[in-house]
């Protein structure tokens, strides 16, 4: 398991890494951090919540399809929920479903 300092940078990363790409290939979508929590607002108003949860050393995500929690996977780098399946592929799926639209954030 990764140290507190570890984590809090890997996740730390991956938030912005989620902020500049949505900014560079979803101008479209809006986003605010706030304490931690990054919410990206789409244009029918809905939601996805990503946020850290330093206890589990986790990252969760909320969208319309549902609640994930992700481990960093620190053979790959990634970071991972059951299954396999990574954040931002997750996010880009979920993204793309409530926007409309394909949404590349990788």
């Amino acid at each position: 398991m990764a140290s507190d300092g570890d984590y809090e940078r890997q996740a730390q990363e991956m938030l912005e890494h989620i902020e500049q790409a949505i900014e560079t290939h979803a101008p479209e979508i809006e986003f605010e951090t706030e304490d931690e929590i990054l919410t990206l607002e789409f244009p029918d108003d809905s939601r996805i919540i990503i946020n850290k949860q330093r206890p589990l050393k986790q990252i969760w995500l909320a969208a319309r399809a549902g609640g994930f929690h992700y481990d960093h996977d620190a053979t790959t780098g990634q970071w991972v929920r059951a299954g396999g399946h990574e954040l931002l592929a997750d996010l880009e799926i979920f993204a793309s479903r409530q926007l409309q639209k394909p949404v590349r954030l990788r």
